[in-house]
């Protein structure tokens, strides 16, 4: 005979946070309640999970729809970002994400420098792209260049 528990928290070879799952009674009596990883499957929990399901949904979406309106924003500017040059068009300092986040403030859009993508700063002359993250599975394609300046 099995019992069913809804699990709150992501479970490992069992389940994610939400989900219906079956269990040996005394594996959902002993550990999982307990320990607050499940809630016995009672009417009143299901309802609630279905509730809690629909305000997720809603929020998610809503997030998404903001990310893209973003993302959109994102395209369609191309920064310039001026550095001192030495010897070989090496640049003295760098562009890092921290520089990219604050030139889209700059332009009114703000971020936080964690959503932008780069493996490494910027040390030279050119024009590069990166990817900046904004949730919801919504990326944008940012697009700058690095020119050159007097001393």
């Amino acid at each position: 005979m099995a019992m069913q528990v809804i699990l709150t928290q992501d479970v490992d070879n069992l389940g994610k946070a939400g989900e219906l799952v079956s269990v040996k009674p005394g594996y959902g009596r002993n550990y999982l309640v307990p320990r607050g990883f499940a809630v016995s499957a009672t009417v009143h929990n299901k309802n609630r999970l279905d509730h809690e399901k629909a305000l997720i949904a809603k929020k998610v979406a809503k997030e998404r729809a903001s990310a893209t309106e973003l993302a959109g924003r994102i395209n369609g500017i191309t920064l310039q970002f001026e550095r001192i040059v030495g010897e070989d068009e090496k640049l003295f300092g760098s562009v890092t994400n921290r520089d990219i986040a604050e030139q889209l403030k700059k332009a009114g859009i703000e971020i936080d420098h964690r959503w932008v993508n780069m493996d490494q700063s910027i040390k030279a002359l050119g024009k590069y792209e990166t990817i900046v993250k904004l949730g919801g599975g919504v990326n944008a394609n940012l697009k700058f260049w690095v020119v050159g300046k007097d001393k």
